[in-house]
């Protein structure tokens, strides 16, 4: 059955990580305008970018696969649908994957991603446009 109880990383772990994805993720679409302003700089910002992201994929991965590795070892899946009464380790399995959820910052990651794709399309076209 379940081998342990299953345990959220530090606050400090998540806020790291997600200003690693973050800085990652700007990295890539400053590319855009050092292309037009430093082209010098295109380079190590796109190292930064690919480096950034090879530790913050590999810690969404691990988070991943801890949340798989609770619903499999604990089968909760199979109890809830059954409607099987749950153990506390069961219940803490359970506040695990919850809590996981509600702690990420997966959901602000996409918003100022998705908020500097667009300035960097922007940054993009005025600086073709200037040319």
């Amino acid at each position: 059955m379940a081998s342990g109880k299953p345990t959220l990383f530090p606050k400090y772990i998540i806020y790291g990580f997600f200003l690693l994805g973050l800085v990652s993720s700007i990295a890539f679409r400053a590319i855009i305008i050092f292309q037009h302003l430093e082209p010098s700089w295109v380079r190590p910002v796109w190292y930064l970018g690919v480096f950034g992201y090879f530790f913050f994929f590999l810690y969404r991965y691990k988070i991943t696969k801890k949340r798989k590795k609770a619903v499999e070892e604990f089968e909760l899946i199979e109890k809830v649908r059954s409607g099987a009464a749950l153990t506390a380790e069961d219940r803490e399995a359970l506040a695990y994957l919850l809590l996981s959820i509600k702690s990420s910052l997966e959901d602000v990651n996409y918003a100022i991603i998705f908020l500097f794709s667009i300035l960097a399309v922007v940054a993009d076209i005025a600086l073709t446009m200037l040319k």
